[in-house]
């Protein structure tokens, strides 16, 4: 049987809590009931109750655990949470599993905090800026915001989960033909203006949702016998479920 503290041991392991000492991680409500069925999801939302319940879920990953209220979970189903980790590993990051999916080779670091590297830099089959683009936009579901870059091919990214001027002079100065984010920050306007890089703004909560699907997959391989199950990827709105087998 798959116990909370085996989920917590997995993934403290995965997210490599250690390099992320101002956050807390981990079993955020505890529970010893044997886990069948583990939800995911990026926060507390007003149709958990049901959802929860409907799903049969034993254990629930919250990405902003914040505003759980006890009440909304039976009181044997256990939560684990983590955050900072979570963003900085599975989404707009140094994040090798999103970039095997954006066809991203050869990985630099690109820009850091408190050690830890917040983005990465490499290379992509060559393609118009337009083609590009829509290959992200069925990546992630979306986008905000699109500012094509000056030069009609692209053959180098940068991924970031940040946005200023000296960010995007670096990935410039780098080589860098497209700069990938999740907003658009208003002091980096004049750098994209004067370097001419592309921009593609794919949305904070579009990349916390790959994330979640990402994180989904590598629980099941971890454990073939564990039914991951999520929300639409919607996550925090009134829709029903999907569950992911």
């Amino acid at each position: 049987m798959i116990y909370l503290d085996d989920l917590k041991y997995f993934l403290d392991q995965f997210f490599a809590i250690h390099r992320f000492t101002e956050d807390s991680s981990g079993v955020y409500r505890r529970s010893n009931r044997p886990i069948r069925r583990f939800g995911l999801a990026l926060e507390p939302w007003p149709q958990l109750t049901e959802w929860a319940i409907a799903c049969r879920i034993d254990a629930l990953f919250l990405h902003r655990p914040w505003k759980l209220k006890p009440e909304q979970l039976p009181a044997d189903v256990g939560v684990v949470a983590y955050h900072l980790a979570f963003d900085e590993r599975l989404t707009l990051s140094f994040n090798p599993r999103l970039a095997e999916v954006l066809n991203i080779s050869e990985l630099e670091v690109l820009g850091e905090k408190a050690g830890r590297p917040i983005g990465m830099l490499g290379n992509i089959p060559a393609q118009s800026f337009a083609s590009y683009s829509f290959y992200l936009d069925e990546v992630f579901g979306g986008q905000d915001e699109v500012h094509a870059c000056e030069q009609s091919e692209v053959k180098r990214v940068a991924v970031v989960g940040a946005m200023n001027e000296a960010l995007v002079r670096e990935a410039k100065a780098r080589g860098a033909d497209v700069y990938i984010t999740g907003q658009f920050r208003q002091p980096a306007r004049q750098a994209v203006k004067e370097t001419g890089i592309g921009v593609i703004v794919v949305g904070h909560r579009r990349s916390e949702e790959w994330g979640l699907r990402a994180l989904a997959g590598v629980v099941r391989e971890r454990w073939s016998s564990l039914e991951v199950v999520l929300p639409s990827c919607n996550s925090g709105r009134d829709v029903p479920p999907e569950r992911l087998h």
